[in-house]
C-alpha cells in the first residue's frame, strides 16, 4: 500500500533529476539502448588511456604518447630492417652513402622523435656497426663527416622530444590535479546550495543540518581498528553511515550490496529495517549496474511499476568503478522526491570520495593531529603530486603578535589569500599563526606572495613585516613525509612564538 502511494505521488510530481549528477530514469531498455551507459568512463580513466587526447588509431601509432614496453626493441630492429631493405636494393652500396640525401639516417631520426635521445642514439649506432659489417670489409675509410652529422641531427631531435616528454607529463599532472579541485568545488557548490534551500524549509523536522551530516560523514569515512562492516566491503562504517543516511533522507527499508566484477553480491554490507534478497534481473538494479546511475520508480513506466524497489544508488569511488549499490525498497512518499534524491546521491559520493581521500589525510594527521580536515586533504594530494610529476608546492607561514594592532594585520591577511590556497590558523598565548598551502608554487611564487602581502600591509596599516613583528616561515611540500614537514614548519613557528 505504501508503494501506490509513493507511485501515485510520483505521478502527481514527476521525479526529474540533474544529469549533472549521473542520474537517469529507468526505462523498458533494450540492450542497444543500455549500450551507451555501459561504455561511459569516468574521466581518470580517460586520462590514463589518452594523455595527450584523442589522436586517433594513426596518430597513436605514429606518435605514441606513451613509451612502449619493447621501445628500444622496436627501434634496434625497425632500424636494422631499414638496413636489410637498402643493402638488398643496393649491394654495393647498402648505406646509400652515394646518394645525394641520407635516406637511412630518417630512420634514426623517427626514432629519437618518438622516443627520446638514447633510442636516437641507439639507432645511430646500429647504422655504424652496419657500416663496419657491410662496408667495412670493401676498404675505405670511415665517413667521419656523414656519421657525425647524422649522430647530430639525431639527438637534437632527440632532446627536443626529451623536453617536450617531460613538459607534457607535467602538463598532465597539473591537469590532473585541477580536475580533482574542479569535482570538490563542484560538490561543494551543490551542497551549498542544498544547505541554503534546507534552511527555507522545514529544518525543524531535520534531525540534524547539512553541516552536521558532512561533518559525521567524514568522520564514518576514517577507517578504525576492529570495523566489521567496513572490512566486509571496502567501506569503514558501512552501517552507521548507512543508518545516518536512513535518518537525514527519511529511508526506512534498505541495504547496501557490494558489487564484485559488475555482478551483484546478495550478502549485504548494511542495511535498515527488516532485510531482503536484492533480485539483480529487477529493472532498477539492473539500470544501476550497467550505467552506474541513480535509478527510481517513474509513473509513465511499466518496467518500473513492476518493481518491488523505489530506488537504487550507486556508490562509485575516485575511478568512477561501481563498489555498492544501496536498494531501498520502502520509505514515506513524500520523501520520493527530487531534492531528497540528489541529497541521498550526493551524500554517497560524498562518503565514497572521504573514503577514497582517508589515506592522505591519515598521512597527514598521523603527525599533526590537530590539521583540519580540508587542509590535510589538501597537503596530501600535493604531496602525491609531486611524487608522481616533481611539480613543487610550498607552505608559508605568518605569525602574528597579539594585541589590537597585530589582530588586525592578521585578519587582513587572512582575507587577501589567494582562492586557490588553503589556510589553517593556530593561535597561541602570544602569537596567532597563519598557515597557507599554496599549490603549484615555487621560491619566486612565495616571493611574489610575500612581496604582495607586505605592499598591502604597507598600504592599509603602513607597515612591514619588520616594524610590525611578523615572522616568516617557509617550507616546501615534503613528497615523502608531508606531515612531519608540515609538523617541522608548527614548530618552528610556536617555538619563534
Amino acid at each position: 500500500m505504501r508503494r501506490r502511494d509513493a507511485i501515485e505521488s510520483a505521478r502527481a510530481h514527476p521525479v526529474d533529476l540533474d544529469l549533472n549528477f549521473r542520474e537517469h530514469h529507468v526505462t523498458a531498455a533494450t540492450p542497444n539502448e543500455a549500450e551507451p551507459a555501459r561504455n561511459t568512463q569516468s574521466p581518470a580513466r580517460v586520462r590514463s588511456s589518452q594523455p595527450l587526447g584523442n589522436l586517433g588509431r594513426w596518430g597513436r601509432w605514429i606518435a605514441p604518447a606513451i613509451a612502449r614496453p619493447f621501445a628500444m626493441l622496436e627501434v634496434l630492429g625497425g632500424t636494422a630492417l631499414v638496413v636489410l631493405v637498402a643493402w638488398r636494393l643496393r649491394p654495393d652500396d647498402p648505406l646509400l652513402l652515394g646518394a645525394q640525401f641520407p635516406w637511412l639516417w630518417l630512420a634514426a631520426l623517427v626514432a629519437a622523435l618518438r622516443y627520446g635521445a638514447l633510442a636516437g642514439a641507439a639507432s645511430g649506432l646500429v647504422l655504424a656497426a652496419a657500416w663496419y659489417a657491410l662496408c667495412a670489409p670493401a676498404g675505405g675509410p670511415f665517413p667521419m663527416v656523414h656519421f657525425a652529422g647524422g649522430m647530430t641531427a639525431v639527438l637534437i631531435a632527440g632532446h627536443f622530444c626529451d623536453i617536450w616528454s617531460h613538459r607534457a607529463n607535467r602538463a598532465q599532472g597539473i591537469n590532473a590535479y585541477f580536475s580533482d579541485r574542479l569535482v570538490a568545488i563542484t560538490h561543494n557548490h551543490y551542497l551549498l546550495r542544498v544547505s541554503h534551500e534546507r534552511l527555507e524549509r522545514d529544518l525543524l523536522a531535520r534531525p540534524v543540518t547539512l553541516r552536521d551530516a558532512l561533518t559525521r560523514l567524514r568522520e564514518l569515512s576514517v577507517r578504525r581498528a576492529g570495523d566489521v562492516h567496513g572490512h566486509a566491503g571496502g567501506l569503514p562504517n558501512a552501517q552507521p553511515m548507512l543508518e545516518f543516511a536512513s535518518l537525514t533522507c527519511q529511508i526506512e527499508v534498505a541495504s547496501l550490496f557490494p558489487v564484485r566484477a559488475g555482478h551483484l553480491v546478495t550478502t549485504p554490507i548494511a542495511r535498515v529495517g527488516e532485510g531482503f534478497e536484492p533480485d539483480a534481473d529487477d529493472p532498477l538494479v539492473r539500470h544501476c549496474l550497467q550505467g552506474g546511475t541513480l535509478a527510481h520508480v517513474r509513473a509513465d513506466d511499466a518496467a518500473s511499476d513492476m518493481s518491488p524497489y523505489l530506488a537504487c544508488a550507486p556508490l562509485l569511488d575516485t575511478d568512477g568503478t561501481l563498489v555498492s549499490v544501496l536498494i531501498v525498497r520502502r520509505m514515506p512518499f513524500l520523501a520520493l522526491n527530487h531534492d531528497n534524491l540528489q541529497l541521498l546521491l550526493v551524500l554517497l559520493a560524498y562518503y565514497a570520495d572521504g573514503v577514497a581521500h582517508q589515506p592522505l589525510v591519515a598521512s597527514v594527521r598521523e603527525s599533526v593531529p590537530q590539521a583540519p580536515y580540508d587542509f590535510a586533504l589538501e597537503l596530501g594530494r600535493l604531496a602525491r603530486l609531486k611524487r608522481a610529476s616533481g611539480i613543487e608546492s610550498s607552505l608559508v607561514a605568518l605569525a602574528f603578535p597579539r594585541g589590537a594592532r597585530g589582530d588586525s594585520l592578521f585578519e587582513q591577511t587572512v582575507r587577501q589569500r589567494r582562492a586557490l590556497d588553503a589556510l589553517w590558523t593556530i593561535g597561541t598565548p602570544r602569537r596567532q599563526i597563519a598557515i597557507a598551502l599554496m599549490p603549484i608554487t615555487d621560491e619566486h611564487g612565495i616571493d611574489g606572495y610575500l612581496l604582495r602581502v607586505e605592499t598591502l600591509l604597507r598600504q592599509q596599516y603602513d607597515v612591514d613585516f619588520q616594524r610590525g613583528h611578523i615572522a616568516v616561515h617557509t617550507a616546501h611540500v615534503d613528497a615523502d613525509a608531508p606531515g612531519a614537514g608540515l609538523l617541522k614548519l608548527v614548530e618552528r613557528c610556536v617555538d619563534h612564538a
